[in-house]
């Protein structure tokens, strides 16, 4: 006998998931994962079940991810690559067989023109783009050390193992097995240096750029999906404290969807 977890459920405000939504609710008890948990006991939810797709799922883990408890997600949108297959039959035993993984995101500090400071996270990849019809030129430093003194370009990325199939492999970067231990530093369209592909780091690296003339080159730094405007400073590095667990299906884990995109 199967013993059943206390499970949440959160979905997209699409028809599709909303759908959805409703038939786990006739079929399963569904707890209420808003409720603030006050003791071990007093908490309210073992998993919490997303429906929607790959933006939607970001969210919740960006939203829910300080309260430690795991993420299975079923698709009801359209790529879906970090949800299994939707189906409202034996949830609970596809539940209890699921393979977990563990994220780490990657924190962003940032300091605008305005001298104000913001600190993100990110579980897909922090961007910097160019807020103008110029290009951007960013000075890119790894570890204390100045690696390009002036790249000239739309703009550069960091990304995680988990982010590596969304923009940073649309961008040309390398996608990167789970538990490869390393993040991916990859250009937006460079100019300067114009043969530079990017480099693979460390996922203990840390990775500094400083944005040369953000007055007349002004650029936007993005964590996932929050932006800050007219910023001069970026530092990112992997927040190894913080741990994000996705629950997966055996035949659709995460780890070998990621060595498939590699062979699409």
């Amino acid at each position: 006998m199967i013993k059943s977890p206390q499970i949440a459920c959160i979905a997209d405000n699409t028809k599709i998931a909303q759908t959805a939504y409703q038939e786990i609710a006739k079929r399963y008890n569904i707890v209420d994962v808003a409720r603030k948990r006050r003791a071990e006991a007093d908490n309210p939810a073992d998993v919490i079940v997303v429906l929607g797709g790959d933006g939607f799922m970001l969210q919740a883990m960006h939203h829910f991810m300080a309260r430690n408890i795991p993420f299975y997600g079923m698709n009801c949108g359209t790529v879906g690559f970090l949800m299994n297959n939707y189906s409202p039959q034996r949830l609970i035993e596809r539940i209890h067989d699921a393979r977990s993984h563990l994220l780490h995101p990657l924190r962003m500090y940032t300091r605008n023109l305005q001298g104000k400071d913001y600190e993100l996270l990110a579980i897909n990849e922090v961007s910097l783009f160019r807020q103008s019809r110029q290009a951007a030129k960013i000075r890119i430093t790894v570890d204390h050390v100045v690696r390009i003194p002036e790249m000239t370009s739309d703009g550069v990325l960091v990304s995680t193992p988990a982010g590596s199939t969304a923009y940073n492999s649309s961008a040309g970067g390398p996608i990167i097995p789970l538990g490869a231990n390393i993040i991916a530093l990859t250009p937006l369209s460079p100019f300067r240096p114009r043969h530079w592909k990017g480099a693979l780091l460390s996922h203990n690296s840390s990775v500094t750029f400083e944005v040369l003339d953000p007055d007349k080159r002004p650029v936007s730094a993005v964590a996932d999906f929050t932006e800050v405007r007219d910023v001069v400073s970026v530092a990112v590095h992997e927040q190894q404290k913080t741990s994000i667990k996705l629950l997966f299906d055996p035949e659709h884990n995460l780890e070998e969807r990621i060595i498939k995109e590699q062979f699409m």
